[in-house]
């Protein structure tokens, strides 16, 4: 005798009873999913097009943006605002002393949640790529090491303002586990990424971090970053002499300084692209320890 559920066709199953089925459906059921499959990496791939297709297109607004206020606001504002100011100094203090100012701002600017770029260019532009190079050094490990040991004595302060931003401080917390280099590699692409220069001299603190490995990943991480602040401030200084003499810069200087001006944003932007993917693996390998 037949089950009562196989009387009905498996329409009235009871407990315990199982519905068969038909071959006919797992047939159909296996080419759908190898469909399904296949067509996930070409899904994934036409996102990453449309994904890359907008930063393009977002790029390309941005420049126009930009290189329309450089033509027009530009000549107006390094007329008015940068050329009085570099008369100024280049009249009222001598070479040591603007070394001195500019190094005392780069070291204790951070420490007070103040922008230190400002005098980074003016040492690019005073002392070029030699001597700017290591003021700007120089300054810069000292504003990363005050922040550091300042902020040990806040460092249960540090941490529980860290938990209000879990995934921010994810990343931080890389920088103070594994060994020496792990914290070295981490700390290195923390500052090459887009996470706050200044708020990471005390956010550090939190992630117990030696310091050894703190200002030597600090100081490889920022060489891009000190290399643009002169480079920066040479652009600004050839424009403010070409604008004071009632002149403009002449065409092969505009070439040079256009390709010179994009050689050095394209660099920054894969560097910080790189960093951040560096950052995600190395999170995600963190993880699987």
């Amino acid at each position: 005798m037949g089950s009562p559920g196989a009387a009905n066709g498996g329409a009235g199953c009871g407990r315990g009873e199982y519905v068969r089925i038909p071959e006919e459906v797992e047939i159909f059921k296996e080419p759908a999913a190898a469909k399904a499959a296949a067509e996930c990496p070409t899904v994934l791939r036409w996102r990453a097009i449309r994904w890359w297709a907008k930063v393009a297109v977002l790029g390309i607004f941005l420049a126009g943006a930009a290189t329309t206020a450089v033509v027009f606001l530009g000549p107006l504002v390094i007329k008015k605002v940068v050329a009085p100011i570099l008369y100024w100094e280049s009249t009222t203090f001598s070479r040591p002393a603007i070394a001195l100012i500019c190094f005392g701002a780069i070291a204790l600017f951070p420490s007070v949640l103040l922008p230190s770029s400002p005098f980074m260019w003016i040492a690019g532009m005073t002392f070029g790529y030699g001597y700017g190079f290591l003021i700007i050094t120089a300054g810069m490990s000292i504003g990363m090491s005050l922040p550091y040991f300042i902020g040990s004595a806040f460092h249960c302060r540090i941490h529980r303002w860290l938990e209000k931003w879990p995934k921010k401080a994810a990343f931080v917390r890389l920088a103070g586990e594994g060994d020496w280099f792990h914290q070295f590699r981490a700390v290195a692409l923390l500052r090459i990424s887009p996470f706050p220069y200044i708020v990471f001299n005390y956010a550090s603190v939190a992630t117990n971090v030696k310091y050894c490995p703190y200002i030597a990943g600090s100081m490889a991480g920022t060489v891009h970053e000190t290399f643009l602040a002169i480079y920066s401030g040479k652009l600004l200084q050839s424009l403010a002499v070409a604008t004071s003499q009632g002149s403009f810069l002449s065409v092969d200087q505009i070439i040079y300084n256009g390709i010179g001006f994009s050689v050095a944003a394209v660099s920054t932007a894969a560097i910080t692209i790189y960093a951040k993917k560096a950052l995600q693996k190395l999170q995600a390998e963190d993880e699987l320890c």
